[in-house]
């Protein structure tokens, strides 16, 4: 009975170091994101003369225009490119499924708009977008369209940011989808096929539901990533023309680092974290991917 116990208790033993590890690197942070959020307190000055100021900048956060603005782009950006990555990411994991001569070399130039730093990725298409040098201007007129500010213009400029995450990170999701397609029982596709089942019926009906949990997590990890993007925008147009841009940890770093407003600052993470934490857990209590089968 003992040894039984001792036995089952091992593996938490063994996790346990990791866990701590990991609850100190995450809880801490947030536990002093908790508590700044309460004072008015500048970098640069001692603790000591931070002011407690209460709820005072959780009421003008939620009483804030701006912050409501900030949030709406970023939902808005966070389904669009989200969603675009996914269709696209999973289609091109499907069409290059089966071996394709120079898939090795097609892979490792795909791959490569994520491994480029995000600073490197915004400057590349504040390049591309440029209203008097850019190469898309350039393409665009050889259409006769005429030459557009493309990150001037609130329209074009929200684009413009859709459009560079798609290029840097639907490589990810097809990466993730291609190995969760090449990881799959040929049986189950072989036997589909025999009962008569057309290519459509076979993908929609057999594959993406047997993918679907690495489908999902990949969804949760760009989510995830969309909400806390700031390097390329950063870079690309910092949150303007006006508020087209301003992804919400974008305005987080303004209130931080260009307002001097800790305070607010970390009232917006807290908010932030909730977010995300809610749209987190209604994706996977709608899709539940760590549901196990009765049959195993």
């Amino acid at each position: 009975m003992i040894s039984a116990r001792i036995s089952r208790a091992v593996p938490y033993v063994y996790i346990a170091p990791a866990v701590l590890v990991m609850a100190a690197g995450l809880l801490w942070p947030i536990a002093k994101a908790a508590q700044l959020s309460f004072y008015d307190w500048g970098m640069g000055t001692p603790w000591e003369t931070a002011r407690w100021t209460g709820t005072e900048a959780f009421v003008a956060m939620l009483g804030s225009p701006q912050v409501w603005t900030s949030l709406a782009v970023t939902l808005a950006f966070v389904v669009l490119a989200v969603a675009a990555e996914m269709c696209l990411g999973v289609a091109l994991a499907l069409f290059l499924e089966r071996p394709v001569r120079g898939m090795r070399v097609f892979r490792t130039i795909f791959v490569l708009p994520m491994m480029i730093a995000p600073i490197c990725v915004g400057l590349i298409w504040r390049y591309l977008f440029d209203a008097s040098y850019g190469p898309i201007n350039h393409l665009t007129g050889l259409f006769g369209i005429a030459p557009r500010s493309w990150l001037a213009a609130p329209e074009t400029a929200f684009l413009a940011m859709v459009v560079t995450d798609i290029w840097q990170w639907t490589p990810f999701v097809f990466i993730m989808a291609l190995a969760a397609l090449q990881g799959m029982d040929t049986a189950v596709t072989e036997a589909a096929r025999i009962d008569g089942a057309s290519t459509w019926q076979t993908i929609f009906l057999v594959k993406l539901p047997i993918i679907k949990p690495i489908l999902i997590v990949t969804l949760l990890m760009r989510m995830i990533d969309g909400f806390r993007g700031l390097e390329v925008i950063y870079v690309m147009t910092f949150g303007g023309p006006g508020q087209a841009t301003d992804l919400f940890s974008l305005h987080i770093y303004k209130a931080a680092f260009v307002s001097q407003k800790l305070g607010v600052a970390s009232a917006l993470s807290i908010l932030l974290l909730a977010i995300v934490t809610l749209l987190s857990l209604a994706v996977l209590l709608a899709a539940n991917p760590l549901r196990r089968r009765e049959s195993d």
